[in-house]
């Protein structure tokens, strides 16, 4: 007989690191283009599997000297190599048991193009059948993880765990077999302190917020600027990109999807894994928030060294006024695309 705790130990042995089950009712009221009961009606199971990020991933960006880990592995190791591959292992053990099981991997088909936009975008795709969504159907893995008790929503809309806070990724498989469900989270792990929005470069509203509710639990957040968000992703702020091959061009970028293919030769870095270079390193929703949990002892994860150990970095370019920037990553043939 299948069971939740059989799931979720054999998730565990092949490379999750928490596993949390929701009922598909929890997703009602969900938008249809983020519904996962259109991607499988029959189901009865969500299963959320999370993948920590290590902090070391990131260390070199923390210490401003090494920036491919964190995309390479962090980001598209994570969600293209690692996950489905555990994926693949978890969905054949659920169907050897009798159960169909339909993995909805971290990866999106149209990653240049933000949520806001798509839903937006009628002619971005056809709905099949009268009634139904835009193929494909992009599950908010946030909500799904709410909705399995994994943890909470944090100020920053990255979304908290109490064991690994905000570093870790999230896929999901739906089955049709009927598993025992986890009961929502009850802690509290963000404490609504805002450093996520201070060491953000203005993406994160310091005042405006926003919310959802899920399964009758209103889950607010603070309102995301996605344009800005994407572009400092990628070094759009020149205080926190060395790879930066032009300021002329920050007023263009900033006002510009980074998604854009003229942007790359700005940038200065290549994508990883087809993922756009992460050279801000989520300084605010991530790092930020991590070491304020740690410091304030609200993760389950202990280190017996503590991850931030001195000032944050950043550059002052008045002190590199004329000095070109010839960025030896854009001499990279093919650059992991």
């Amino acid at each position: 007989m299948l069971t939740a705790e059989k799931v979720k130990n054999y998730a565990k042995q092949l490379g999750a690191d928490l596993v949390g089950i929701s009922p598909m009712s929890r997703f009602e009221g969900a938008p249809m283009e983020q519904d996962p009961r259109y991607i499988f009606p029959a189901a009865k199971s969500c299963i959320v599997l999370a993948f920590r990020i290590p902090r070391g991933y990131l260390r070199g960006i923390e210490e401003g000297t090494y920036f491919a880990a964190y995309t390479a592995m962090g980001y598209g190791g994570i969600n293209q190599i690692y996950s489905p591959i555990v994926m693949r292992e978890l969905t054949c053990y659920i169907e050897d048991h009798g159960y169909e099981c339909a993995p909805v991997p971290n990866i999106y088909p149209c990653p240049n193009i933000p949520f806001e936009t798509q839903e937006h975008d009628p002619g971005r795709s056809l709905p099949v059948r009268e009634g139904l969504p835009n193929p494909d159907v992009l599950v908010d893995f946030r909500v799904a993880a709410y909705a399995a008790g994994m943890g909470e929503f944090g100020y920053s809309k990255v979304f908290l765990t109490p064991e690994f806070g905000p570093l870790q990724r999230f896929v999901v498989l739906l089955t049709d077999a009927e598993l025992e469900a986890d009961p929502i989270y009850e802690g509290e792990i963000c404490d609504k302190c805002k450093l996520c929005a201070r060491g953000c470069s203005g993406a994160i509203s310091m005042t405006e917020t926003e919310s959802i509710t899920i399964a009758g639990h209103k889950c607010e957040y603070a309102k995301l600027d996605w344009l800005k968000c994407s572009v400092n992703y990628r070094g759009g702020v020149a205080e926190h990109n060395p790879f930066l091959t032009s300021d002329a061009k920050l007023e263009e970028c900033q006002s510009t999807y980074c998604g854009r293919p003229q942007l790359d030769e700005w940038c200065g870095y290549p994508k990883l894994y087809g993922h756009n270079p992460a050279i801000e390193g989520a300084r605010g929703c991530m790092r930020d928030c991590y070491v304020h949990l740690e410091q304030t002892g609200r993760l389950t994860k202990k280190f017996v060294n503590k991850f931030r150990t001195q000032k944050p970095w950043g550059i002052d370019r008045s002190k590199h006024v004329g000095q070109e920037v010839r960025s030896k990553h854009r001499l990279i043939e093919g650059g992991g695309e």
